[in-house]
C-alpha cells in the first residue's frame, strides 16, 4: 500500500502558487495502480481517497504510520464505488459481489477488507473515500441500477443509489447526479459520497459555482478520452485559479474553495465530503458575474 500526506494550508498561501505549487497540494494524478493500493491522506479535514485496483493479486486495505492506527477503519468510516470490472470484496470474512459501478459503504470498527476481480483481463477499480468516525453504522450495499439491486446476494441492507437529473443542454450542464452515501438512504458520522455523469454535449459542472465552508470535498474524474482535459476551478470567488486534469486524476478542494469544472468533452466523476455537515443542499450559491 503506497501512502501519500497532504498538509492543509490558507487560501491566502494558494494566491501565491504557481501552476507547479498548485499541482503539487491539490492535484493527485496517480489514482490507479496494477496491484497496488494508492491512498492520499488529505489534512483538509483528513480524509483519505484513492484507488485500489488488483488483477493478479487480492488486495487488502490496512492501516499505515500516518494514521497510527492496528487496522484501516479503527477510527474511520469508508466508502467505494467500482468504476472497472466485476470485483469482489470481502468485509470480516463476509464476501459480496461488486458489480461495475456499484458500491458499498463500511463502518467503524471492521478489520479486514480484502479486494480481488473476477476476470483479471478486466479488473476492477475500486475508488475509496474515508473519513474519521464516532459511531459505527452498518455495512450496506450501494447498487448503481434497480437492476443490480435485485442480483444482489447477501445479508446485509441493500439500497439503490438516488438519482437527480439536473441541468439542460443550453447551459451544457446537462447531467445526472447519483447519490451513493446520503442521509436519505445511508447512516454515517461524516462521509458522503456519489458520482456525478455529464450527457454527451455537457461540459460545465455546477455553474453557477459553489461554497459550502461546512465541508471539504475531493472529485475523481474520469470516463473521457486521454486526448481530452477537464479544467477544475478552485479558489476562493474573487481570485479563482484551475487546475488541468486528464482521466483518472483526483483532486482535493478545501471548504474555502469553490467547486466547478469544465472540459472539452463530457466525463463523469466521483465527489466525496466529509466535515461539519452532510446536508447535501448546505451549498452557499456564487452569481456567475462576480467571480474573477
Amino acid at each position: 500500500m503506497k501512502f501519500d500526506v497532504r498538509y492543509a494550508n490558507h487560501p491566502d498561501d494558494s494566491k501565491k502558487y504557481d501552476t507547479a505549487e498548485l499541482r503539487k497540494h491539490y492535484l493527485i494524478e496517480n489514482v490507479f495502480e496494477k496491484d497496488e493500493i494508492l491512498l492520499t491522506y488529505s489534512h483538509q479535514d483528513r480524509i483519505i481517497v484513492g484507488g485500489i485496483m488488483p488483477v493478479d493479486k487480492t488486495l487488502k486495505l490496512e492501516g499505515s504510520d500516518a494514521m497510527r492506527c492496528k487496522y484501516f477503519l479503527e477510527r474511520r468510516e469508508m466508502a467505494f464505488i467500482n468504476i472497472g470490472g466485476d470485483g469482489i470484496v470481502s468485509v470480516d470474512g463476509e464476501t459480496y459481489d461488486i458489480m461495475h459501478k456499484d458500491g458499498m459503504y463500511i463502518g467503524l470498527g471492521v478489520k479486514n477488507i480484502e479486494f480481488k476481480s473476477k476476470d483479471k483481463k478486466n479488473p476492477a477499480k475500486f475508488y475509496i473515500s474515508s473519513s474519521p468516525a464516532h459511531k459505527t453504522y452498518p455495512t450496506v450495499y450501494i447498487a448503481y441500477t434497480k437492476e443490480n439491486l435485485d442480483k444482489f446476494k447477501g445479508n446485509i441492507k441493500a439500497v439503490e443509489c438516488i438519482h437527480a437529473a439536473l441541468g439542460d443542454t443550453k447551459h451544457m450542464n446537462k447531467r445526472v447526479i447519483n447519490k451513493y452515501v446520503n442521509t436519505a438512504i445511508i447512516d454515517s458520522c461524516q462521509l458522503a459520497m456519489g458520482m456525478t455523469a455529464l450527457d454527451e454535449g455537457s461540459c460545465w459542472n455546477t455553474m453557477p459555482c459553489h461554497l459550502h465552508e461546512r465541508r471539504m470535498e475531493v472529485y475523481f474524474y474520469f470516463d473521457f478520452n486521454e486526448d481530452d482535459r477537464v479544467f477544475h476551478l478552485m479558489g476562493r470567488p474573487d481570485e479563482t485559479r484551475h487546475i488541468v486534469m486528464g482521466p483518472d486524476q483526483a483532486v482535493i478542494s478545501p471548504a474555502w474553495s469553490i467547486h466547478a469544472a469544465s472540459a472539452t468533452n463530457n466525463y463523469t466523476f466521483i465527489w466525496a465530503m466529509c466535515g461539519e455537515n452532510q446536508d447535501y443542499d448546505d451549498q452557499d450559491w456564487l452569481v456567475t458575474k462576480d467571480l474573477k
